[in-house]
């Protein structure tokens, strides 16, 4: 995480950086969803739309809203994808900013990667199958595709068959996803809806997933192919992205709001395959 100051986030600090320049700013804020179900599991979750856990709940309160609200962040508009971990996350903290009656847009774009027949797997037990060094390279290289799902894995048809998804292209519709395809349908969205808004003056706040904020941090702060294979983002801790309103250009560095030692703590926790369930 070179890139990626790891520190509390004081959000005086860029706007009074920014007011020196006389440059008008504007934030974005991206949360991946508080623990699922299936994160509890350590399991493969992909496009199976898994509840958030007791615990990630906890966590959208605790650690989403508590920063957000610390770092007296504002928002006039949000973003979740179509997965119902992610809205129930978006769900909780509104609740607790107080902001239930916040315009909120679901969209499917912003759904985590599909994990193809790697879905309902436990990591480790496929680390135990095929190396972790395979394993690894299915979850964090960018261009590397995981097996695609077939109509005989247990939650082939779940998936298909999700409302939630009734409006997706069937040429569309994924079996597999890399970063790589991934960028392909969140990226072409994050600029011509989100990032409009952002530039227009509208404050705003994503709920998504782990890769879809490896991909917008990859987009925004252009880091390589290479390197986003050791970018790994957390559950439920707000990061924070400011920008030059008339340029677009980011303003100072990327910025996740937590202390450094549970930040760092929550990365390493990411990073890992985890244990078995046997």
């Amino acid at each position: 995480l070179k890139s990626i100051a790891c520190k509390i986030f004081k959000s005086v600090c860029p706007a009074a950086k920014a007011k020196q320049l006389n440059m008008k700013t504007n934030q974005l804020v991206i949360i991946r969803h508080g623990e699922s179900e299936w994160n509890k599991l350590n399991l493969f979750c992909g496009w199976h739309d898994a509840d958030l856990s007791e615990q990630g709940a906890k966590d959208a309160i605790n650690t989403s809203a508590v920063a957000l609200r610390e770092s007296n962040l504002k928002f006039d508009i949000a973003y979740s994808s179509a997965l119902i971990r992610a809205r129930q996350s978006l769900s909780i903290i509104l609740k607790e900013l107080n902001l239930c009656d916040l315009e909120v847009v679901s969209d499917w774009h912003l759904n985590e990667r599909h994990y193809g027949n790697l879905t309902g797997y436990n990591k480790r037990d496929m680390a135990d199958k095929y190396g972790e060094e395979q394993v690894q390279s299915w979850r964090r290289k960018y261009d590397v595709l995981p097996p695609p799902i077939t109509a005989d894995n247990p939650y082939y048809h779940s998936i298909r068959n999700n409302p939630s998804f009734k409006d997706i292209p069937p040429m569309e519709f994924p079996d597999t996803e890399s970063l790589k395809v991934l960028m392909q349908r969140v990226i072409p969205y994050f600029e011509n809806v989100i990032f409009k808004q952002v530039l227009g003056g509208r404050r705003v706040l994503i709920i998504a997933h782990g890769t879809v904020a490896r991909a917008l941090i990859k987009h925004i702060d252009k880091v390589s192919d290479e390197n986003i294979s050791t970018v790994n983002v957390p559950n439920s801790i707000p990061c924070v992205f400011e920008f030059n309103m008339e340029t677009g250009e980011k303003v100072g560095k990327t910025t996740f709001l937590a202390d450094e030692n549970f930040l760092n703590e929550q990365i390493q926790k990411t990073a890992s395959i985890g244990e078995s369930n046997k």
